[in-house]
């Protein structure tokens, strides 16, 4: 009896076509092969975005994040959810598009920050993968995730999308170098959602949480958000942990039954439902305010 995960899902993936069928291809990645990894990196890409003072200090200057992070939280996963699960094209996703194009709307946000924080949906999660997924994506499924998340940025008119991974990988790179910086704000921001993070687990494990959180951000990223440096034995504990999970992934029965962010137990917000349209903030544009 063969003992671990089929690639045949792989296989199937790899006979279709990333420039067509990258919504299809992007979707059983999310909810089948990779759905806890994916949910993890993009929370990580998000996160890493607060470094940035531009972004970080925009969203300390909202109170959003500090005063209404569970919301914030629920609001952007339930958002993306939609986007990704019911497609960019159908009328959900496209309501979710303009809810999220609204919020940004009502805010002064270059076209560089957007590209940036497009850039870290790509990358993080593809990188995150590579590390500590039961196995490695393929070129096509990496192909997929960028013209997905190509489509996503011309729906929110992010000018000036990189064409492939790699460029994706170098924008991201250089944007960081060149603006994370250690800022209060941002610090509130990253402290904000930290916290929240902890209470996705039982209380005698929050101090641990929080300590493997920063055990296992990027060097730079945690200097710029001023965390103490774990020690060597910290770090690679956390990291080595992340490793073992993927091992274990791979042993076990793929799965057969999608899962999918909306239907996770750290949405709490919404007990009752939800409207995609009365999601996250109700602001009037910057350009209409000003």
């Amino acid at each position: 009896m063969r003992i671990g995960r089929s690639h045949r899902r792989l296989h199937e993936l790899e006979r279709l076509d990333p420039a067509v069928d990258y919504e299809r291809i992007t979707r059983v990645d999310g909810t089948l092969e990779f759905p806890w990894d994916l949910q993890q990196s993009l929370s990580f890409a998000l996160f890493r975005t607060y470094a940035v003072p531009s972004i970080g200090g925009l969203l300390h200057e909202t109170g959003e994040f500090e005063r209404r992070t569970q919301k914030r939280h629920d609001d952007t996963v339930l958002i993306l959810d939609a986007i990704s699960t019911d497609g960019l094209e159908s009328a959900n996703g496209r309501e979710a598009v303009r809810r999220m194009n609204r919020m940004h709307g009502s805010y002064d946000i270059s076209n560089d920050d957007m590209r940036y924080v497009l850039s870290t949906f790509v990358v993080t999660p593809i990188r995150w993968i590579a590390g500590f997924g039961w196995r490695r994506q393929s070129r096509v499924e990496i192909d997929a995730a960028v013209e997905y998340y190509r489509r996503l940025g011309r729906l929110m008119g992010i000018r000036d999308i990189p064409e492939t991974y790699e460029r994706f990988a170098d924008l991201m790179d250089a944007y960081e170098r060149e603006h994370f910086r250690p800022d209060p704000r941002t610090r509130a921001v990253a402290d904000a959602t930290l916290d929240l993070l902890t209470t996705f687990y039982p209380k005698p494990f929050r101090g641990a949480v929080h300590a493997f959180s920063i055990a296992i951000l990027d060097p730079h990223l945690r200097e710029a958000l001023d965390y103490p440096a774990p020690s060597r034995f910290a770090r690679g504990l956390s990291l080595g942990a992340l490793r073992l999970r993927g091992r274990v992934v791979a042993l076990l029965p793929a799965r057969r039954r999608p899962q999918y962010a909306r239907d996770l137990k750290r949405i709490r917000s919404y007990p009752g439902g939800y409207l995609i349209e009365r999601l996250g903030t109700h602001l009037e544009p910057a350009a209409e305010r000003s």
